[in-house]
């Protein structure tokens, strides 16, 4: 079964990347893997104090997915499986991709800020040529209606 790959942060485009990786699942008969990446320096603290904290960050990220896994089994019989790695994001995407044979697409969402379309997406842009699976970058302002348009 071919699966897609979406990042879980905090940002807002993660919606609907979230969103339109379930319909395109649930178009193709494919599955979702939810990715989490806790960086690497979030728990430089005392060995004690780092493992509590990272506990908490697991239930956090873990309560997060159960509100996209849950509307994901309500509205697309998708039953999407959460990963959570830590490390630097980019190098924790590809191995991901690398350790999973059946993810077949990463799909990003792209922030619409003066900024630019964020940091994932700058970065895996650049190497796009040589990643092992395509990338798909959703707007982060593309609404429902047009989401469902075109999945």
């Amino acid at each position: 079964m071919r699966k897609f790959l979406v990042v879980l942060d905090d940002s807002r485009e993660c919606l609907n990347a979230m969103r339109f990786a379930a319909m395109r699942a649930a178009h193709t008969g494919g599955g979702v893997t939810i990715l989490s990446i806790i960086p690497p320096d979030e728990f430089n603290h005392w060995i004690g104090v780092g493992e509590v904290m990272r506990e908490e960050t697991r239930e956090r990220i873990t309560v997060h997915f159960e509100v996209f896994a849950k509307w994901m089994r309500d509205r697309q019989d998708i039953d999407p499986e959460l990963v959570i790695r830590e490390g630097d994001a980019v190098p924790e995407i590809l191995a991901q991709i690398t350790e999973d044979p059946e993810i077949g697409v990463l799909v990003l969402g792209a922030g619409n800020e003066r900024s630019g379309p964020g940091p994932l997406v700058n970065q895996l842009s650049k190497s796009a040529g040589t990643l092992p699976v395509p990338v798909t970058i959703v707007p982060g302002d593309l609404s429902k209606e047009k989401l469902e348009e075109i999945t």
